[in-house]
């Protein structure tokens, strides 16, 4: 028996419902600036070690819980889990990110690629979602997540992160049945890998696109769009007695809002650049926005990040249907404290905008 939800203004928010306050949680909240981060990953031996014990992935999880009054918990673990039970030979090189040994880039390369089971291959990402919710015990919603298909597609393609794109966007150009079909090979893998978050408990779920805004408008719409709709179309809505929200983001993605929304999601990831109210505008309340301080301002001292606070709340205005995010992960750098000035400058600065 799953304890009762204490603080659900989170999940209230993401279904435009009134909230006293705007709740907010962080991107990569649970990462590098925390030095008790720090220690566990020491502890666990790599990175990739760290994401696949499920007790040091649920300490890590609920690190930041216990530093600030944040309104969610995201399962810790990495977007790129599915390609890993593919096979692809992931690694994890510090200072240099991911690295696949084995690129997908051809017919027969995307032919050998299996579906991995959630509870057998990624079976310690369960089990993590498990944990999580036991130890957090009500206190606040856990999030699930995973990479869009078009972002989890780059990697696999590239072999590692890019900067312009080249296999992909030649296969994209080149080769558009093949690389669609290995879109649907990741598409069918990822819906089955939410859903089972969702059935392991995870309360809501995030799609985090980070490389859709490479895209012309046109290829944005036909190769990675098109497969978030998928996974909001398939995805477990209903789950312990309520909805399940989803929310898309695509970094960099400002100008199709409203595309986004017309997927039938719940909220939208918005990155800081683009104002919440133009945002607003575009998507006309349809779904929640969830964002977007740009990470960098917590570089600053506590009072100008109050003041930057103070102008993402009033960008978005009054009324609900707002949480409170940076937007994009924080940096490595940033000083635990000066992520606590944001945390209870938006404690004390939102109820207004929810009277």
């Amino acid at each position: 028996m799953t304890a009762p939800l204490k603080n659900d203004l989170f999940l209230r928010a993401l279904m435009r419902e009134p909230t006293p306050r705007t709740p907010l949680w962080m991107m990569r909240q649970a990462g590098r600036y925390l030095p008790e981060y720090r220690a566990t990953r020491a502890k666990a031996g790599s990175f990739l070690d760290l994401c696949m014990n499920p007790e040091l992935a649920c300490e890590v999880t609920l690190q930041p819980l216990a530093r600030y009054r944040l309104d969610a918990a995201i399962l810790f673990s990495d977007i790129l889990t599915i390609p890993h039970a593919m096979n692809v030979g992931l690694e994890f090189e510090a200072g240099e990110g991911p690295k696949i040994a084995r690129p997908v880039r051809t017919a027969a390369d995307i032919d050998k690629l299996p579906i991995p089971d959630p509870e057998g291959e990624l079976r310690y990402v369960m089990d993590a979602v498990r944990l999580i919710r036991r130890e957090l015990g009500g206190r606040v919603p856990l999030i699930g997540f995973a990479g869009s298909p078009w972002t989890v597609g780059t990697y696999m393609v590239e072999g590692g992160g890019s900067k312009n794109f080249q296999h992909i966007k030649g296969m994209l150009y080149g080769a558009p049945r093949e690389l669609h079909r290995l879109l649907e090979v990741i598409t069918r893998a990822t819906l089955a890998y939410l859903n089972a978050q969702v059935a392991a408990g995870a309360q809501a779920v995030m799609v985090f696109d980070t490389w859709g805004g490479a895209l012309t408008p046109a290829d944005y719409r036909e190769f990675s769009l098109c497969y978030m709709q998928q996974i909001v179309d398939g995805v477990t809505r209903q789950s312990e007695g309520r909805r399940v929200p989803v929310i898309l983001f695509t970094k960099g993605g400002g100008q199709w809002l409203a595309d986004m929304a017309a997927t039938g999601c719940d909220a939208l990831g918005v990155d800081w650049t683009t104002d919440l109210a133009d945002a607003r505008g575009a998507v006309q309340d349809r779904v929640a926005l969830q964002g977007n301080l740009d990470p960098s301002v917590l570089y600053a001292p506590p009072a100008e990040i109050r003041a930057q606070v103070a102008r993402v709340l009033a960008s978005y205005g009054k009324g609900h249907g707002h949480v409170f995010n940076l937007g994009h992960g924080i940096h490595p750098e940033v000083p635990p404290e000066h992520a606590a000035a944001m945390v209870e400058a938006v404690h004390e600065l939102s109820p207004a905008y929810h009277s």
